[in-house]
């Protein structure tokens, strides 16, 4: 059977659907004990979330990550593209490769567990454990131009004369002098650039707007302050430092439909990974597979 040929098994339904299709980890590797039976839930096989559905934006709301965004006072704000599948997805790789390799030293094949919920939670390490080490205190996002509730000004994105431009960790002082902004200067306290963020940050947003993004990156990076120019998509592409990465390729679909795409970001002894192959449509590839395992359609529902 296909079971009894693969290396690896991947399903997400709910917890208990495999098992009732006949198809659960114990029925799979009893068939094949190499196999590697990787599985993506919502929540976790226990506890009251289990069968709830596991969807991007239900899970980014139950985990918190939502009132890392946006500014104080505004309601809890979503990421724009589907982070918590993008992370569970690249937890489950991980897991498998280890398996994999694992198997390699011991000939034996594994379980891979992963959740969307674990994912993100895991995503948010960093300022979770800030959390848990700071008395339970909630994140305090800025009231202006906030990029991180746990940082101090000048930290995040400021509209300027022509467009916008980011501002890293820095020294309010250093900024003031570097933008000849004489009020920044009376903050020589590092501990201010916290406790008085906002107040610095509607200083600092005033006098950002009476010149060019270009304009201040040309007085900022030169002095190797951290500040970078805030592009949109068409303006990335656009530019030389993205053309430089070779990042775009050309993929084929089935009806010889031709999509432009991203490449794989990861180079192996120096090679960039690309493939001329577009993800297939559901079902493309069933009678391929089955002739390459010499199995029939009339058995291809036997596990």
């Amino acid at each position: 059977s296909l079971i009894k040929q693969a290396d690896v098994m991947i399903q997400n339904f709910r917890p208990g659907v495999m098992d009732r299709l006949g198809l659960g980890c114990d029925v799979a590797r009893a068939l094949n004990p190499r196999l590697i039976y990787a599985e993506v839930t919502g929540y976790g096989k226990i506890g009251p979330w289990r069968n709830k559905p596991g969807q991007d934006l239900l899970v980014q709301a139950i985990s918190g990550l939502p009132w890392l965004n946006g500014n104080d006072g505004q309601p809890p704000l979503p990421f724009g593209l589907s982070v918590v599948d993008m992370f569970a997805g690249a937890h489950l790789v991980q897991g498998i490769l280890a398996c994999l390799v694992r198997r390699g030293i011991t000939g034996k094949g594994g379980r891979v567990e992963v959740s969307l919920l674990e994912s993100v939670i895991d995503f948010q390490f960093e300022v979770f454990t800030t959390f848990l080490n700071d008395g339970g205190q909630l994140p305090h996002r800025s009231a202006v131009h906030n990029a991180n509730a746990y940082l101090p000004a000048p930290y995040g994105i400021y509209p300027t004369a022509d467009g916008h431009i980011a501002l890293a960790m820095g020294s309010i002082v250093t900024l003031g002098q570097l933008l000849n902004c004489p009020a920044l200067l009376n903050y020589p306290d590092p501990g201010t650039w916290f406790s008085q963020r906002d107040e610095i940050r509607r200083i600092l947003a005033g006098h950002l707007l009476t010149q060019t993004t270009a304009h201040w990156l040309g007085k900022l990076e030169a002095a190797g302050y951290w500040c970078a120019d805030v592009l949109n998509w068409r303006q990335l592409v656009q530019h030389d430092g993205f053309k430089a990465l070779n990042m775009l390729q050309t993929v084929t679909r089935d009806e010889n439909v031709s999509l432009k795409t991203t490449r794989c970001p990861i180079r192996i002894d120096g090679q960039i990974l690309t493939s001329p192959v577009g993800a297939p449509r559901i079902g493309r590839h069933t009678e391929q597979v089955l002739s390459a395992f010499h199995l029939s359609t009339e058995t291809n529902n036997d596990p």
